[in-house]
């Protein structure tokens, strides 16, 4: 069993303890997301037996008049005594508590992800002493797909790099956030949609600096080419439009409760007209006061030949 050595950040002891546990596919992020969670001031312990689970609850709890702090416990098919359905049944009578404010994290990955990744770290699978790999992770998918149904969240870690990840996570659990917090990103839908992605926008039908030889080897960022995409004439209507949808929403989301936004902005290739548009939304959320993060998850990534921006 491990813990965060981090010194957490309190909450009042009137308010709800933020409770979080992690769980998933093994493989999937787990120790990343615990390790996040840790930075954020959580107490993060991994490994937590379920028959524990109250007693270690009780033993964080700390002094009457103390503020109680943050919890994130990760729980899968490695833990001892694991059981699905006694996860979900626990985890559902914590959220019957007033003084727990407890979320369900379940991380998710694609079969061909989690296979590259055993193999590069040369990890065994815990299901897989004596089967094949792709069987073992067949049989974890199957045996805790009930937790991924009964998941407040559930994160497909498959397209995310460690960054963005944590991003992600910091967006939906970090302390003392008011509001929403967005996410603005761009990205090349020749490489896929983005699985986070809340609301996507495409902007192919802006003109392409792809074509213009000066402005090919350069990204949105640019601004020769942010110029060249915002002098089409369809670009203002549609960034303004953009604007008139989202800016009405955002009180919404306030008042729903919604922790995380993310909104993707996709051309062909990742690098010119998606990338201009994603930096106007970023600044302009920002300019109203939102807390945003902003990454281009494609626009280093080499051109190609056919349409590439």
């Amino acid at each position: 069993m491990t813990a965060s050595s981090v010194v957490p950040l309190s909450q009042p002891r009137s308010a709800p303890r933020p409770f979080v546990v992690v769980t998933g596919l093994s493989g999937a992020g787990r120790i990343t997301a615990l390790h996040a969670l840790g930075d954020m001031g959580y107490v993060a312990v991994d490994n937590v037996p379920l028959m524990l689970l109250g007693d270690v609850m009780n033993s964080t709890v700390g002094n009457p008049g103390e503020r109680a702090v943050p919890l994130a416990f990760g729980i899968d098919t490695r833990t001892f005594g694991f059981d699905p359905r006694a996860l979900v049944r626990r985890v559902d009578e914590l959220r019957q508590r007033a003084d727990v404010a407890v979320r369900l994290l379940f991380l998710d990955c694609d079969t061909e992800i989690l296979q590259r990744r055993y193999t590069e770290s040369r990890r065994p699978h815990p299901l897989a002493p004596d089967r094949p790999l792709i069987d073992a992770i067949s049989e974890e998918r199957k045996q805790i797909g009930g937790v991924r149904d009964a998941a407040d969240l559930v994160i497909d870690t498959s397209a995310l790099s460690p960054n963005t990840f944590r991003q992600l996570l910091a967006g939906h659990f970090a302390l003392g956030a008011v509001g929403t917090r967005l996410a603005v990103m761009s990205f090349s839908y020749r490489r896929g949609l983005p699985r986070e992605a809340d609301l996507v926008f495409d902007v192919r039908f802006l003109r392409n600096p792809h074509y213009v030889p000066d402005l090919k080897p350069l990204t949105g960022r640019n601004p020769a080419v942010a110029a060249f995409v915002a002098g089409d004439p369809g670009y203002r209507p549609f960034v303004d439009g953009v604007k008139g949808l989202i800016g009405p929403l955002l009180p919404r989301f306030d008042a729903e409760g919604k922790s995380y936004l993310t909104i993707a902005v996709g051309c062909t290739g990742g690098r010119h007209r998606s990338v201009t548009v994603a930096e106007e939304l970023a600044d302009w959320l920002r300019g109203a006061g939102r807390s945003v993060t902003l990454s281009h998850r494609d626009a280093d990534a080499a051109g190609d030949a056919g349409g590439a921006g």
